[in-house]
C-alpha cells in the first residue's frame, strides 16, 4: 500500500466518480463495470442493470458467480472469471464456505471446491432442474460436505458451497418459471488448476466501486481481509474519504478528483452494480434508509438523481403494463419528475411490458417541488 501522503477527497467526488465510471451516463453500450457482472436477484434485475445504462444483455451470460450469486456476465470473461475467482487457498476456500451445517467439510478448503467443480461436469451433461443437480452432486461429494435435511429425510451438499462452485464447474443458470434450471456451457473450461488473476479482479472493485479498503472488498468477494491483502495491487492512489484510508487505481484519481455530479436520473434496480459497493453508509447516510435500500429480502430499486439515491422505486406487472411506484426521500423538481416519466418507460421496455403507469407515493412533508 501506498506510504506516501493521502489525497482527500470528499464524499460528492467519490459518488460522481462512480456514476461515471459505471456508465451510467449511457456513453457506452458495453459498460465496463460488466468486469463485475449485473447481479440478476431478483431474476430480471440484470436486465433493468443494463438497461439503466443503455446497454443489451446480448453476449452476456447467467451464472452464479461473486459469493454464489446469480450474475450476467460476458461470456468470452467466463474462463478468466473462474481462475480469478478461484479460492487462493485454503484459508480463503474455507471462509468462503465456513458455515454451521458443514462446519467439519468446510476445513476441506479447495479440495472442497475442486471435488464439487468436477461432480458438476460429471453430472450436468444436458439441461436438468436445480432440484436434480443438487441431488446427484450431493451423493457425489465428501458426506462432511452434505448435511441432513429432516424435512426431505436426505442429505444436501450446502447451498454456499454448491452455487459458488457451479461456475467452476463451467455451468450456466436458466431460470424458468418459478424455477432454475442448470445447464452446461456452450463454451466450456478446465477446472482451475490454481487461482490465476485475483489481483486484477480486486483492481476492478477498486475502479468500479472505490476508494474503497480491503475489508470491503473481502465483503464483496464473501472472504477475509487477509487474503484481499495478500493479492492487493500495486500502483494505487490512496485517499483520506472522510477521515478515513481508502485505496483506487492510480490511473482513476484524475478523474476522481474532477468529477462532480451530473443532472441524471435513473431508476437502479436491487442489486444494482452501483448498490454494490461495501461502504453503504457512503451512498446514503441515513441509517434508516439504508436499512430499507438494502434489505435482505425484497428489497426496493433506487432512484438515483445526479449523484445520490434520492428515493426507492417498485414495479409490480399489470397485465401488458407495469405499474410502477416511486417514493422520493425529500421534494422532486418538475424537471426530475420529467425524467422519472422517461427512465419508467425504460423500466417498463426492459422488462417487455408496452406501458408504464408510474406513481409518486411522497413521504410526508413532501410533495411536488
Amino acid at each position: 500500500m501506498s506510504s506516501t501522503r493521502p489525497v482527500d477527497v470528499s464524499r460528492g467526488q467519490v459518488l460522481a466518480y462512480r456514476v461515471a465510471v459505471h456508465g451510467l451516463d449511457r456513453s457506452s453500450l458495453d459498460p465496463g463495470v460488466l468486469a463485475l457482472g449485473a447481479q440478476d436477484t431478483p431474476y430480471g434485475s440484470a436486465r433493468l442493470a443494463l438497461a439503466a445504462r443503455g446497454a443489451s444483455p446480448d453476449g452476456l451470460e447467467l451464472v452464479w458467480s461473486f459469493r454464489g450469486a446469480p450474475h450476467l456476465h460476458r461470456r468470452g470473461d467466463l474462463p478468466a472469471l473462474a481462475a480469478a475467482l478461484w479460492p487462493v487457498d485454503d484459508a480463503d476456500a474455507t471462509a468462503r464456505i465456513d458455515t454451521a451445517v458443514i462446519r467439519e467439510g468446510a476445513w476441506l478448503g479447495v479440495a472442497a471446491f475442486r471435488v464439487t467443480a468436477e461432480a458438476f461436469r460429471e453430472v450436468v451433461t444436458a439441461p436438468m432442474s436445480k432440484g436434480e443437480v443438487s441431488t446427484a452432486v450431493s451423493a457425489s461429494v465428501p458426506q462432511s460436505l452434505t448435511y441432513w435435511c429432516e424435512r426431505c429425510g436426505a442429505r444436501h451438499i450446502s447451498g454456499l458451497l454448491f452455487q459458488q462452485a457451479g461456475l467452476f464447474g463451467a455451468i450456466g443458470v436458466v431460470p424458468e418459471g418459478t424455477g432454475t434450471v442448470l445447464a452446461p456451457l456452450a463454451e466450456r473450461f478446465p477446472v482451475p488448476a490454481a487461482a490465476s488473476g485475483t489481483t486484477e479482479l480486486v483492481r476492478a472493485y477498486l475502479r468500479f466501486l472505490g476508494p474503497a479498503t480491503p475489508a470491503e472488498v473481502a465483503k464483496f468477494l464473501g472472504t477475509r481481509p487477509a487474503v484481499v491483502k495478500a493479492v492487493w495491487p500495486d500502483e494505487l492512489a490512496e485517499v483520506s474519504l472522510e477521515g478515513r484510508r481508502a485505496w483506487l487505481p492510480a490511473s482513476g484519481l484524475d478523474a476522481l478528483l474532477s468529477a462532480g455530479s451530473r443532472g441524471l436520473v435513473r431508476l437502479l434496480p436491487p442489486g444494482d452494480p452501483y448498490l454494490q459497493a461495501r461502504d453503504r453508509a457512503l451512498l446514503v447516510p441515513d441509517k434508516g434508509r439504508e436499512k430499507e435500500i438494502w434489505r435482505a429480502i425484497g428489497g426496493p430499486g433506487a432512484l438515483l438523481v445526479g449523484s445520490e439515491i434520492a428515493g426507492t422505486w417498485r414495479a409490480r406487472a399489470a397485465g401488458r403494463k407495469v405499474d410502477l411506484t416511486v417514493t422520493p426521500f425529500g421534494r422532486l423538481s418538475s424537471a426530475v419528475r420529467k425524467q422519472v416519466d422517461a427512465e419508467a418507460a425504460t423500466v417498463a421496455s426492459a422488462r417487455g411490458a408496452l406501458e408504464a403507469r408510474l406513481h409518486i407515493a411522497w413521504p410526508r412533508q413532501a410533495g411536488p417541488a
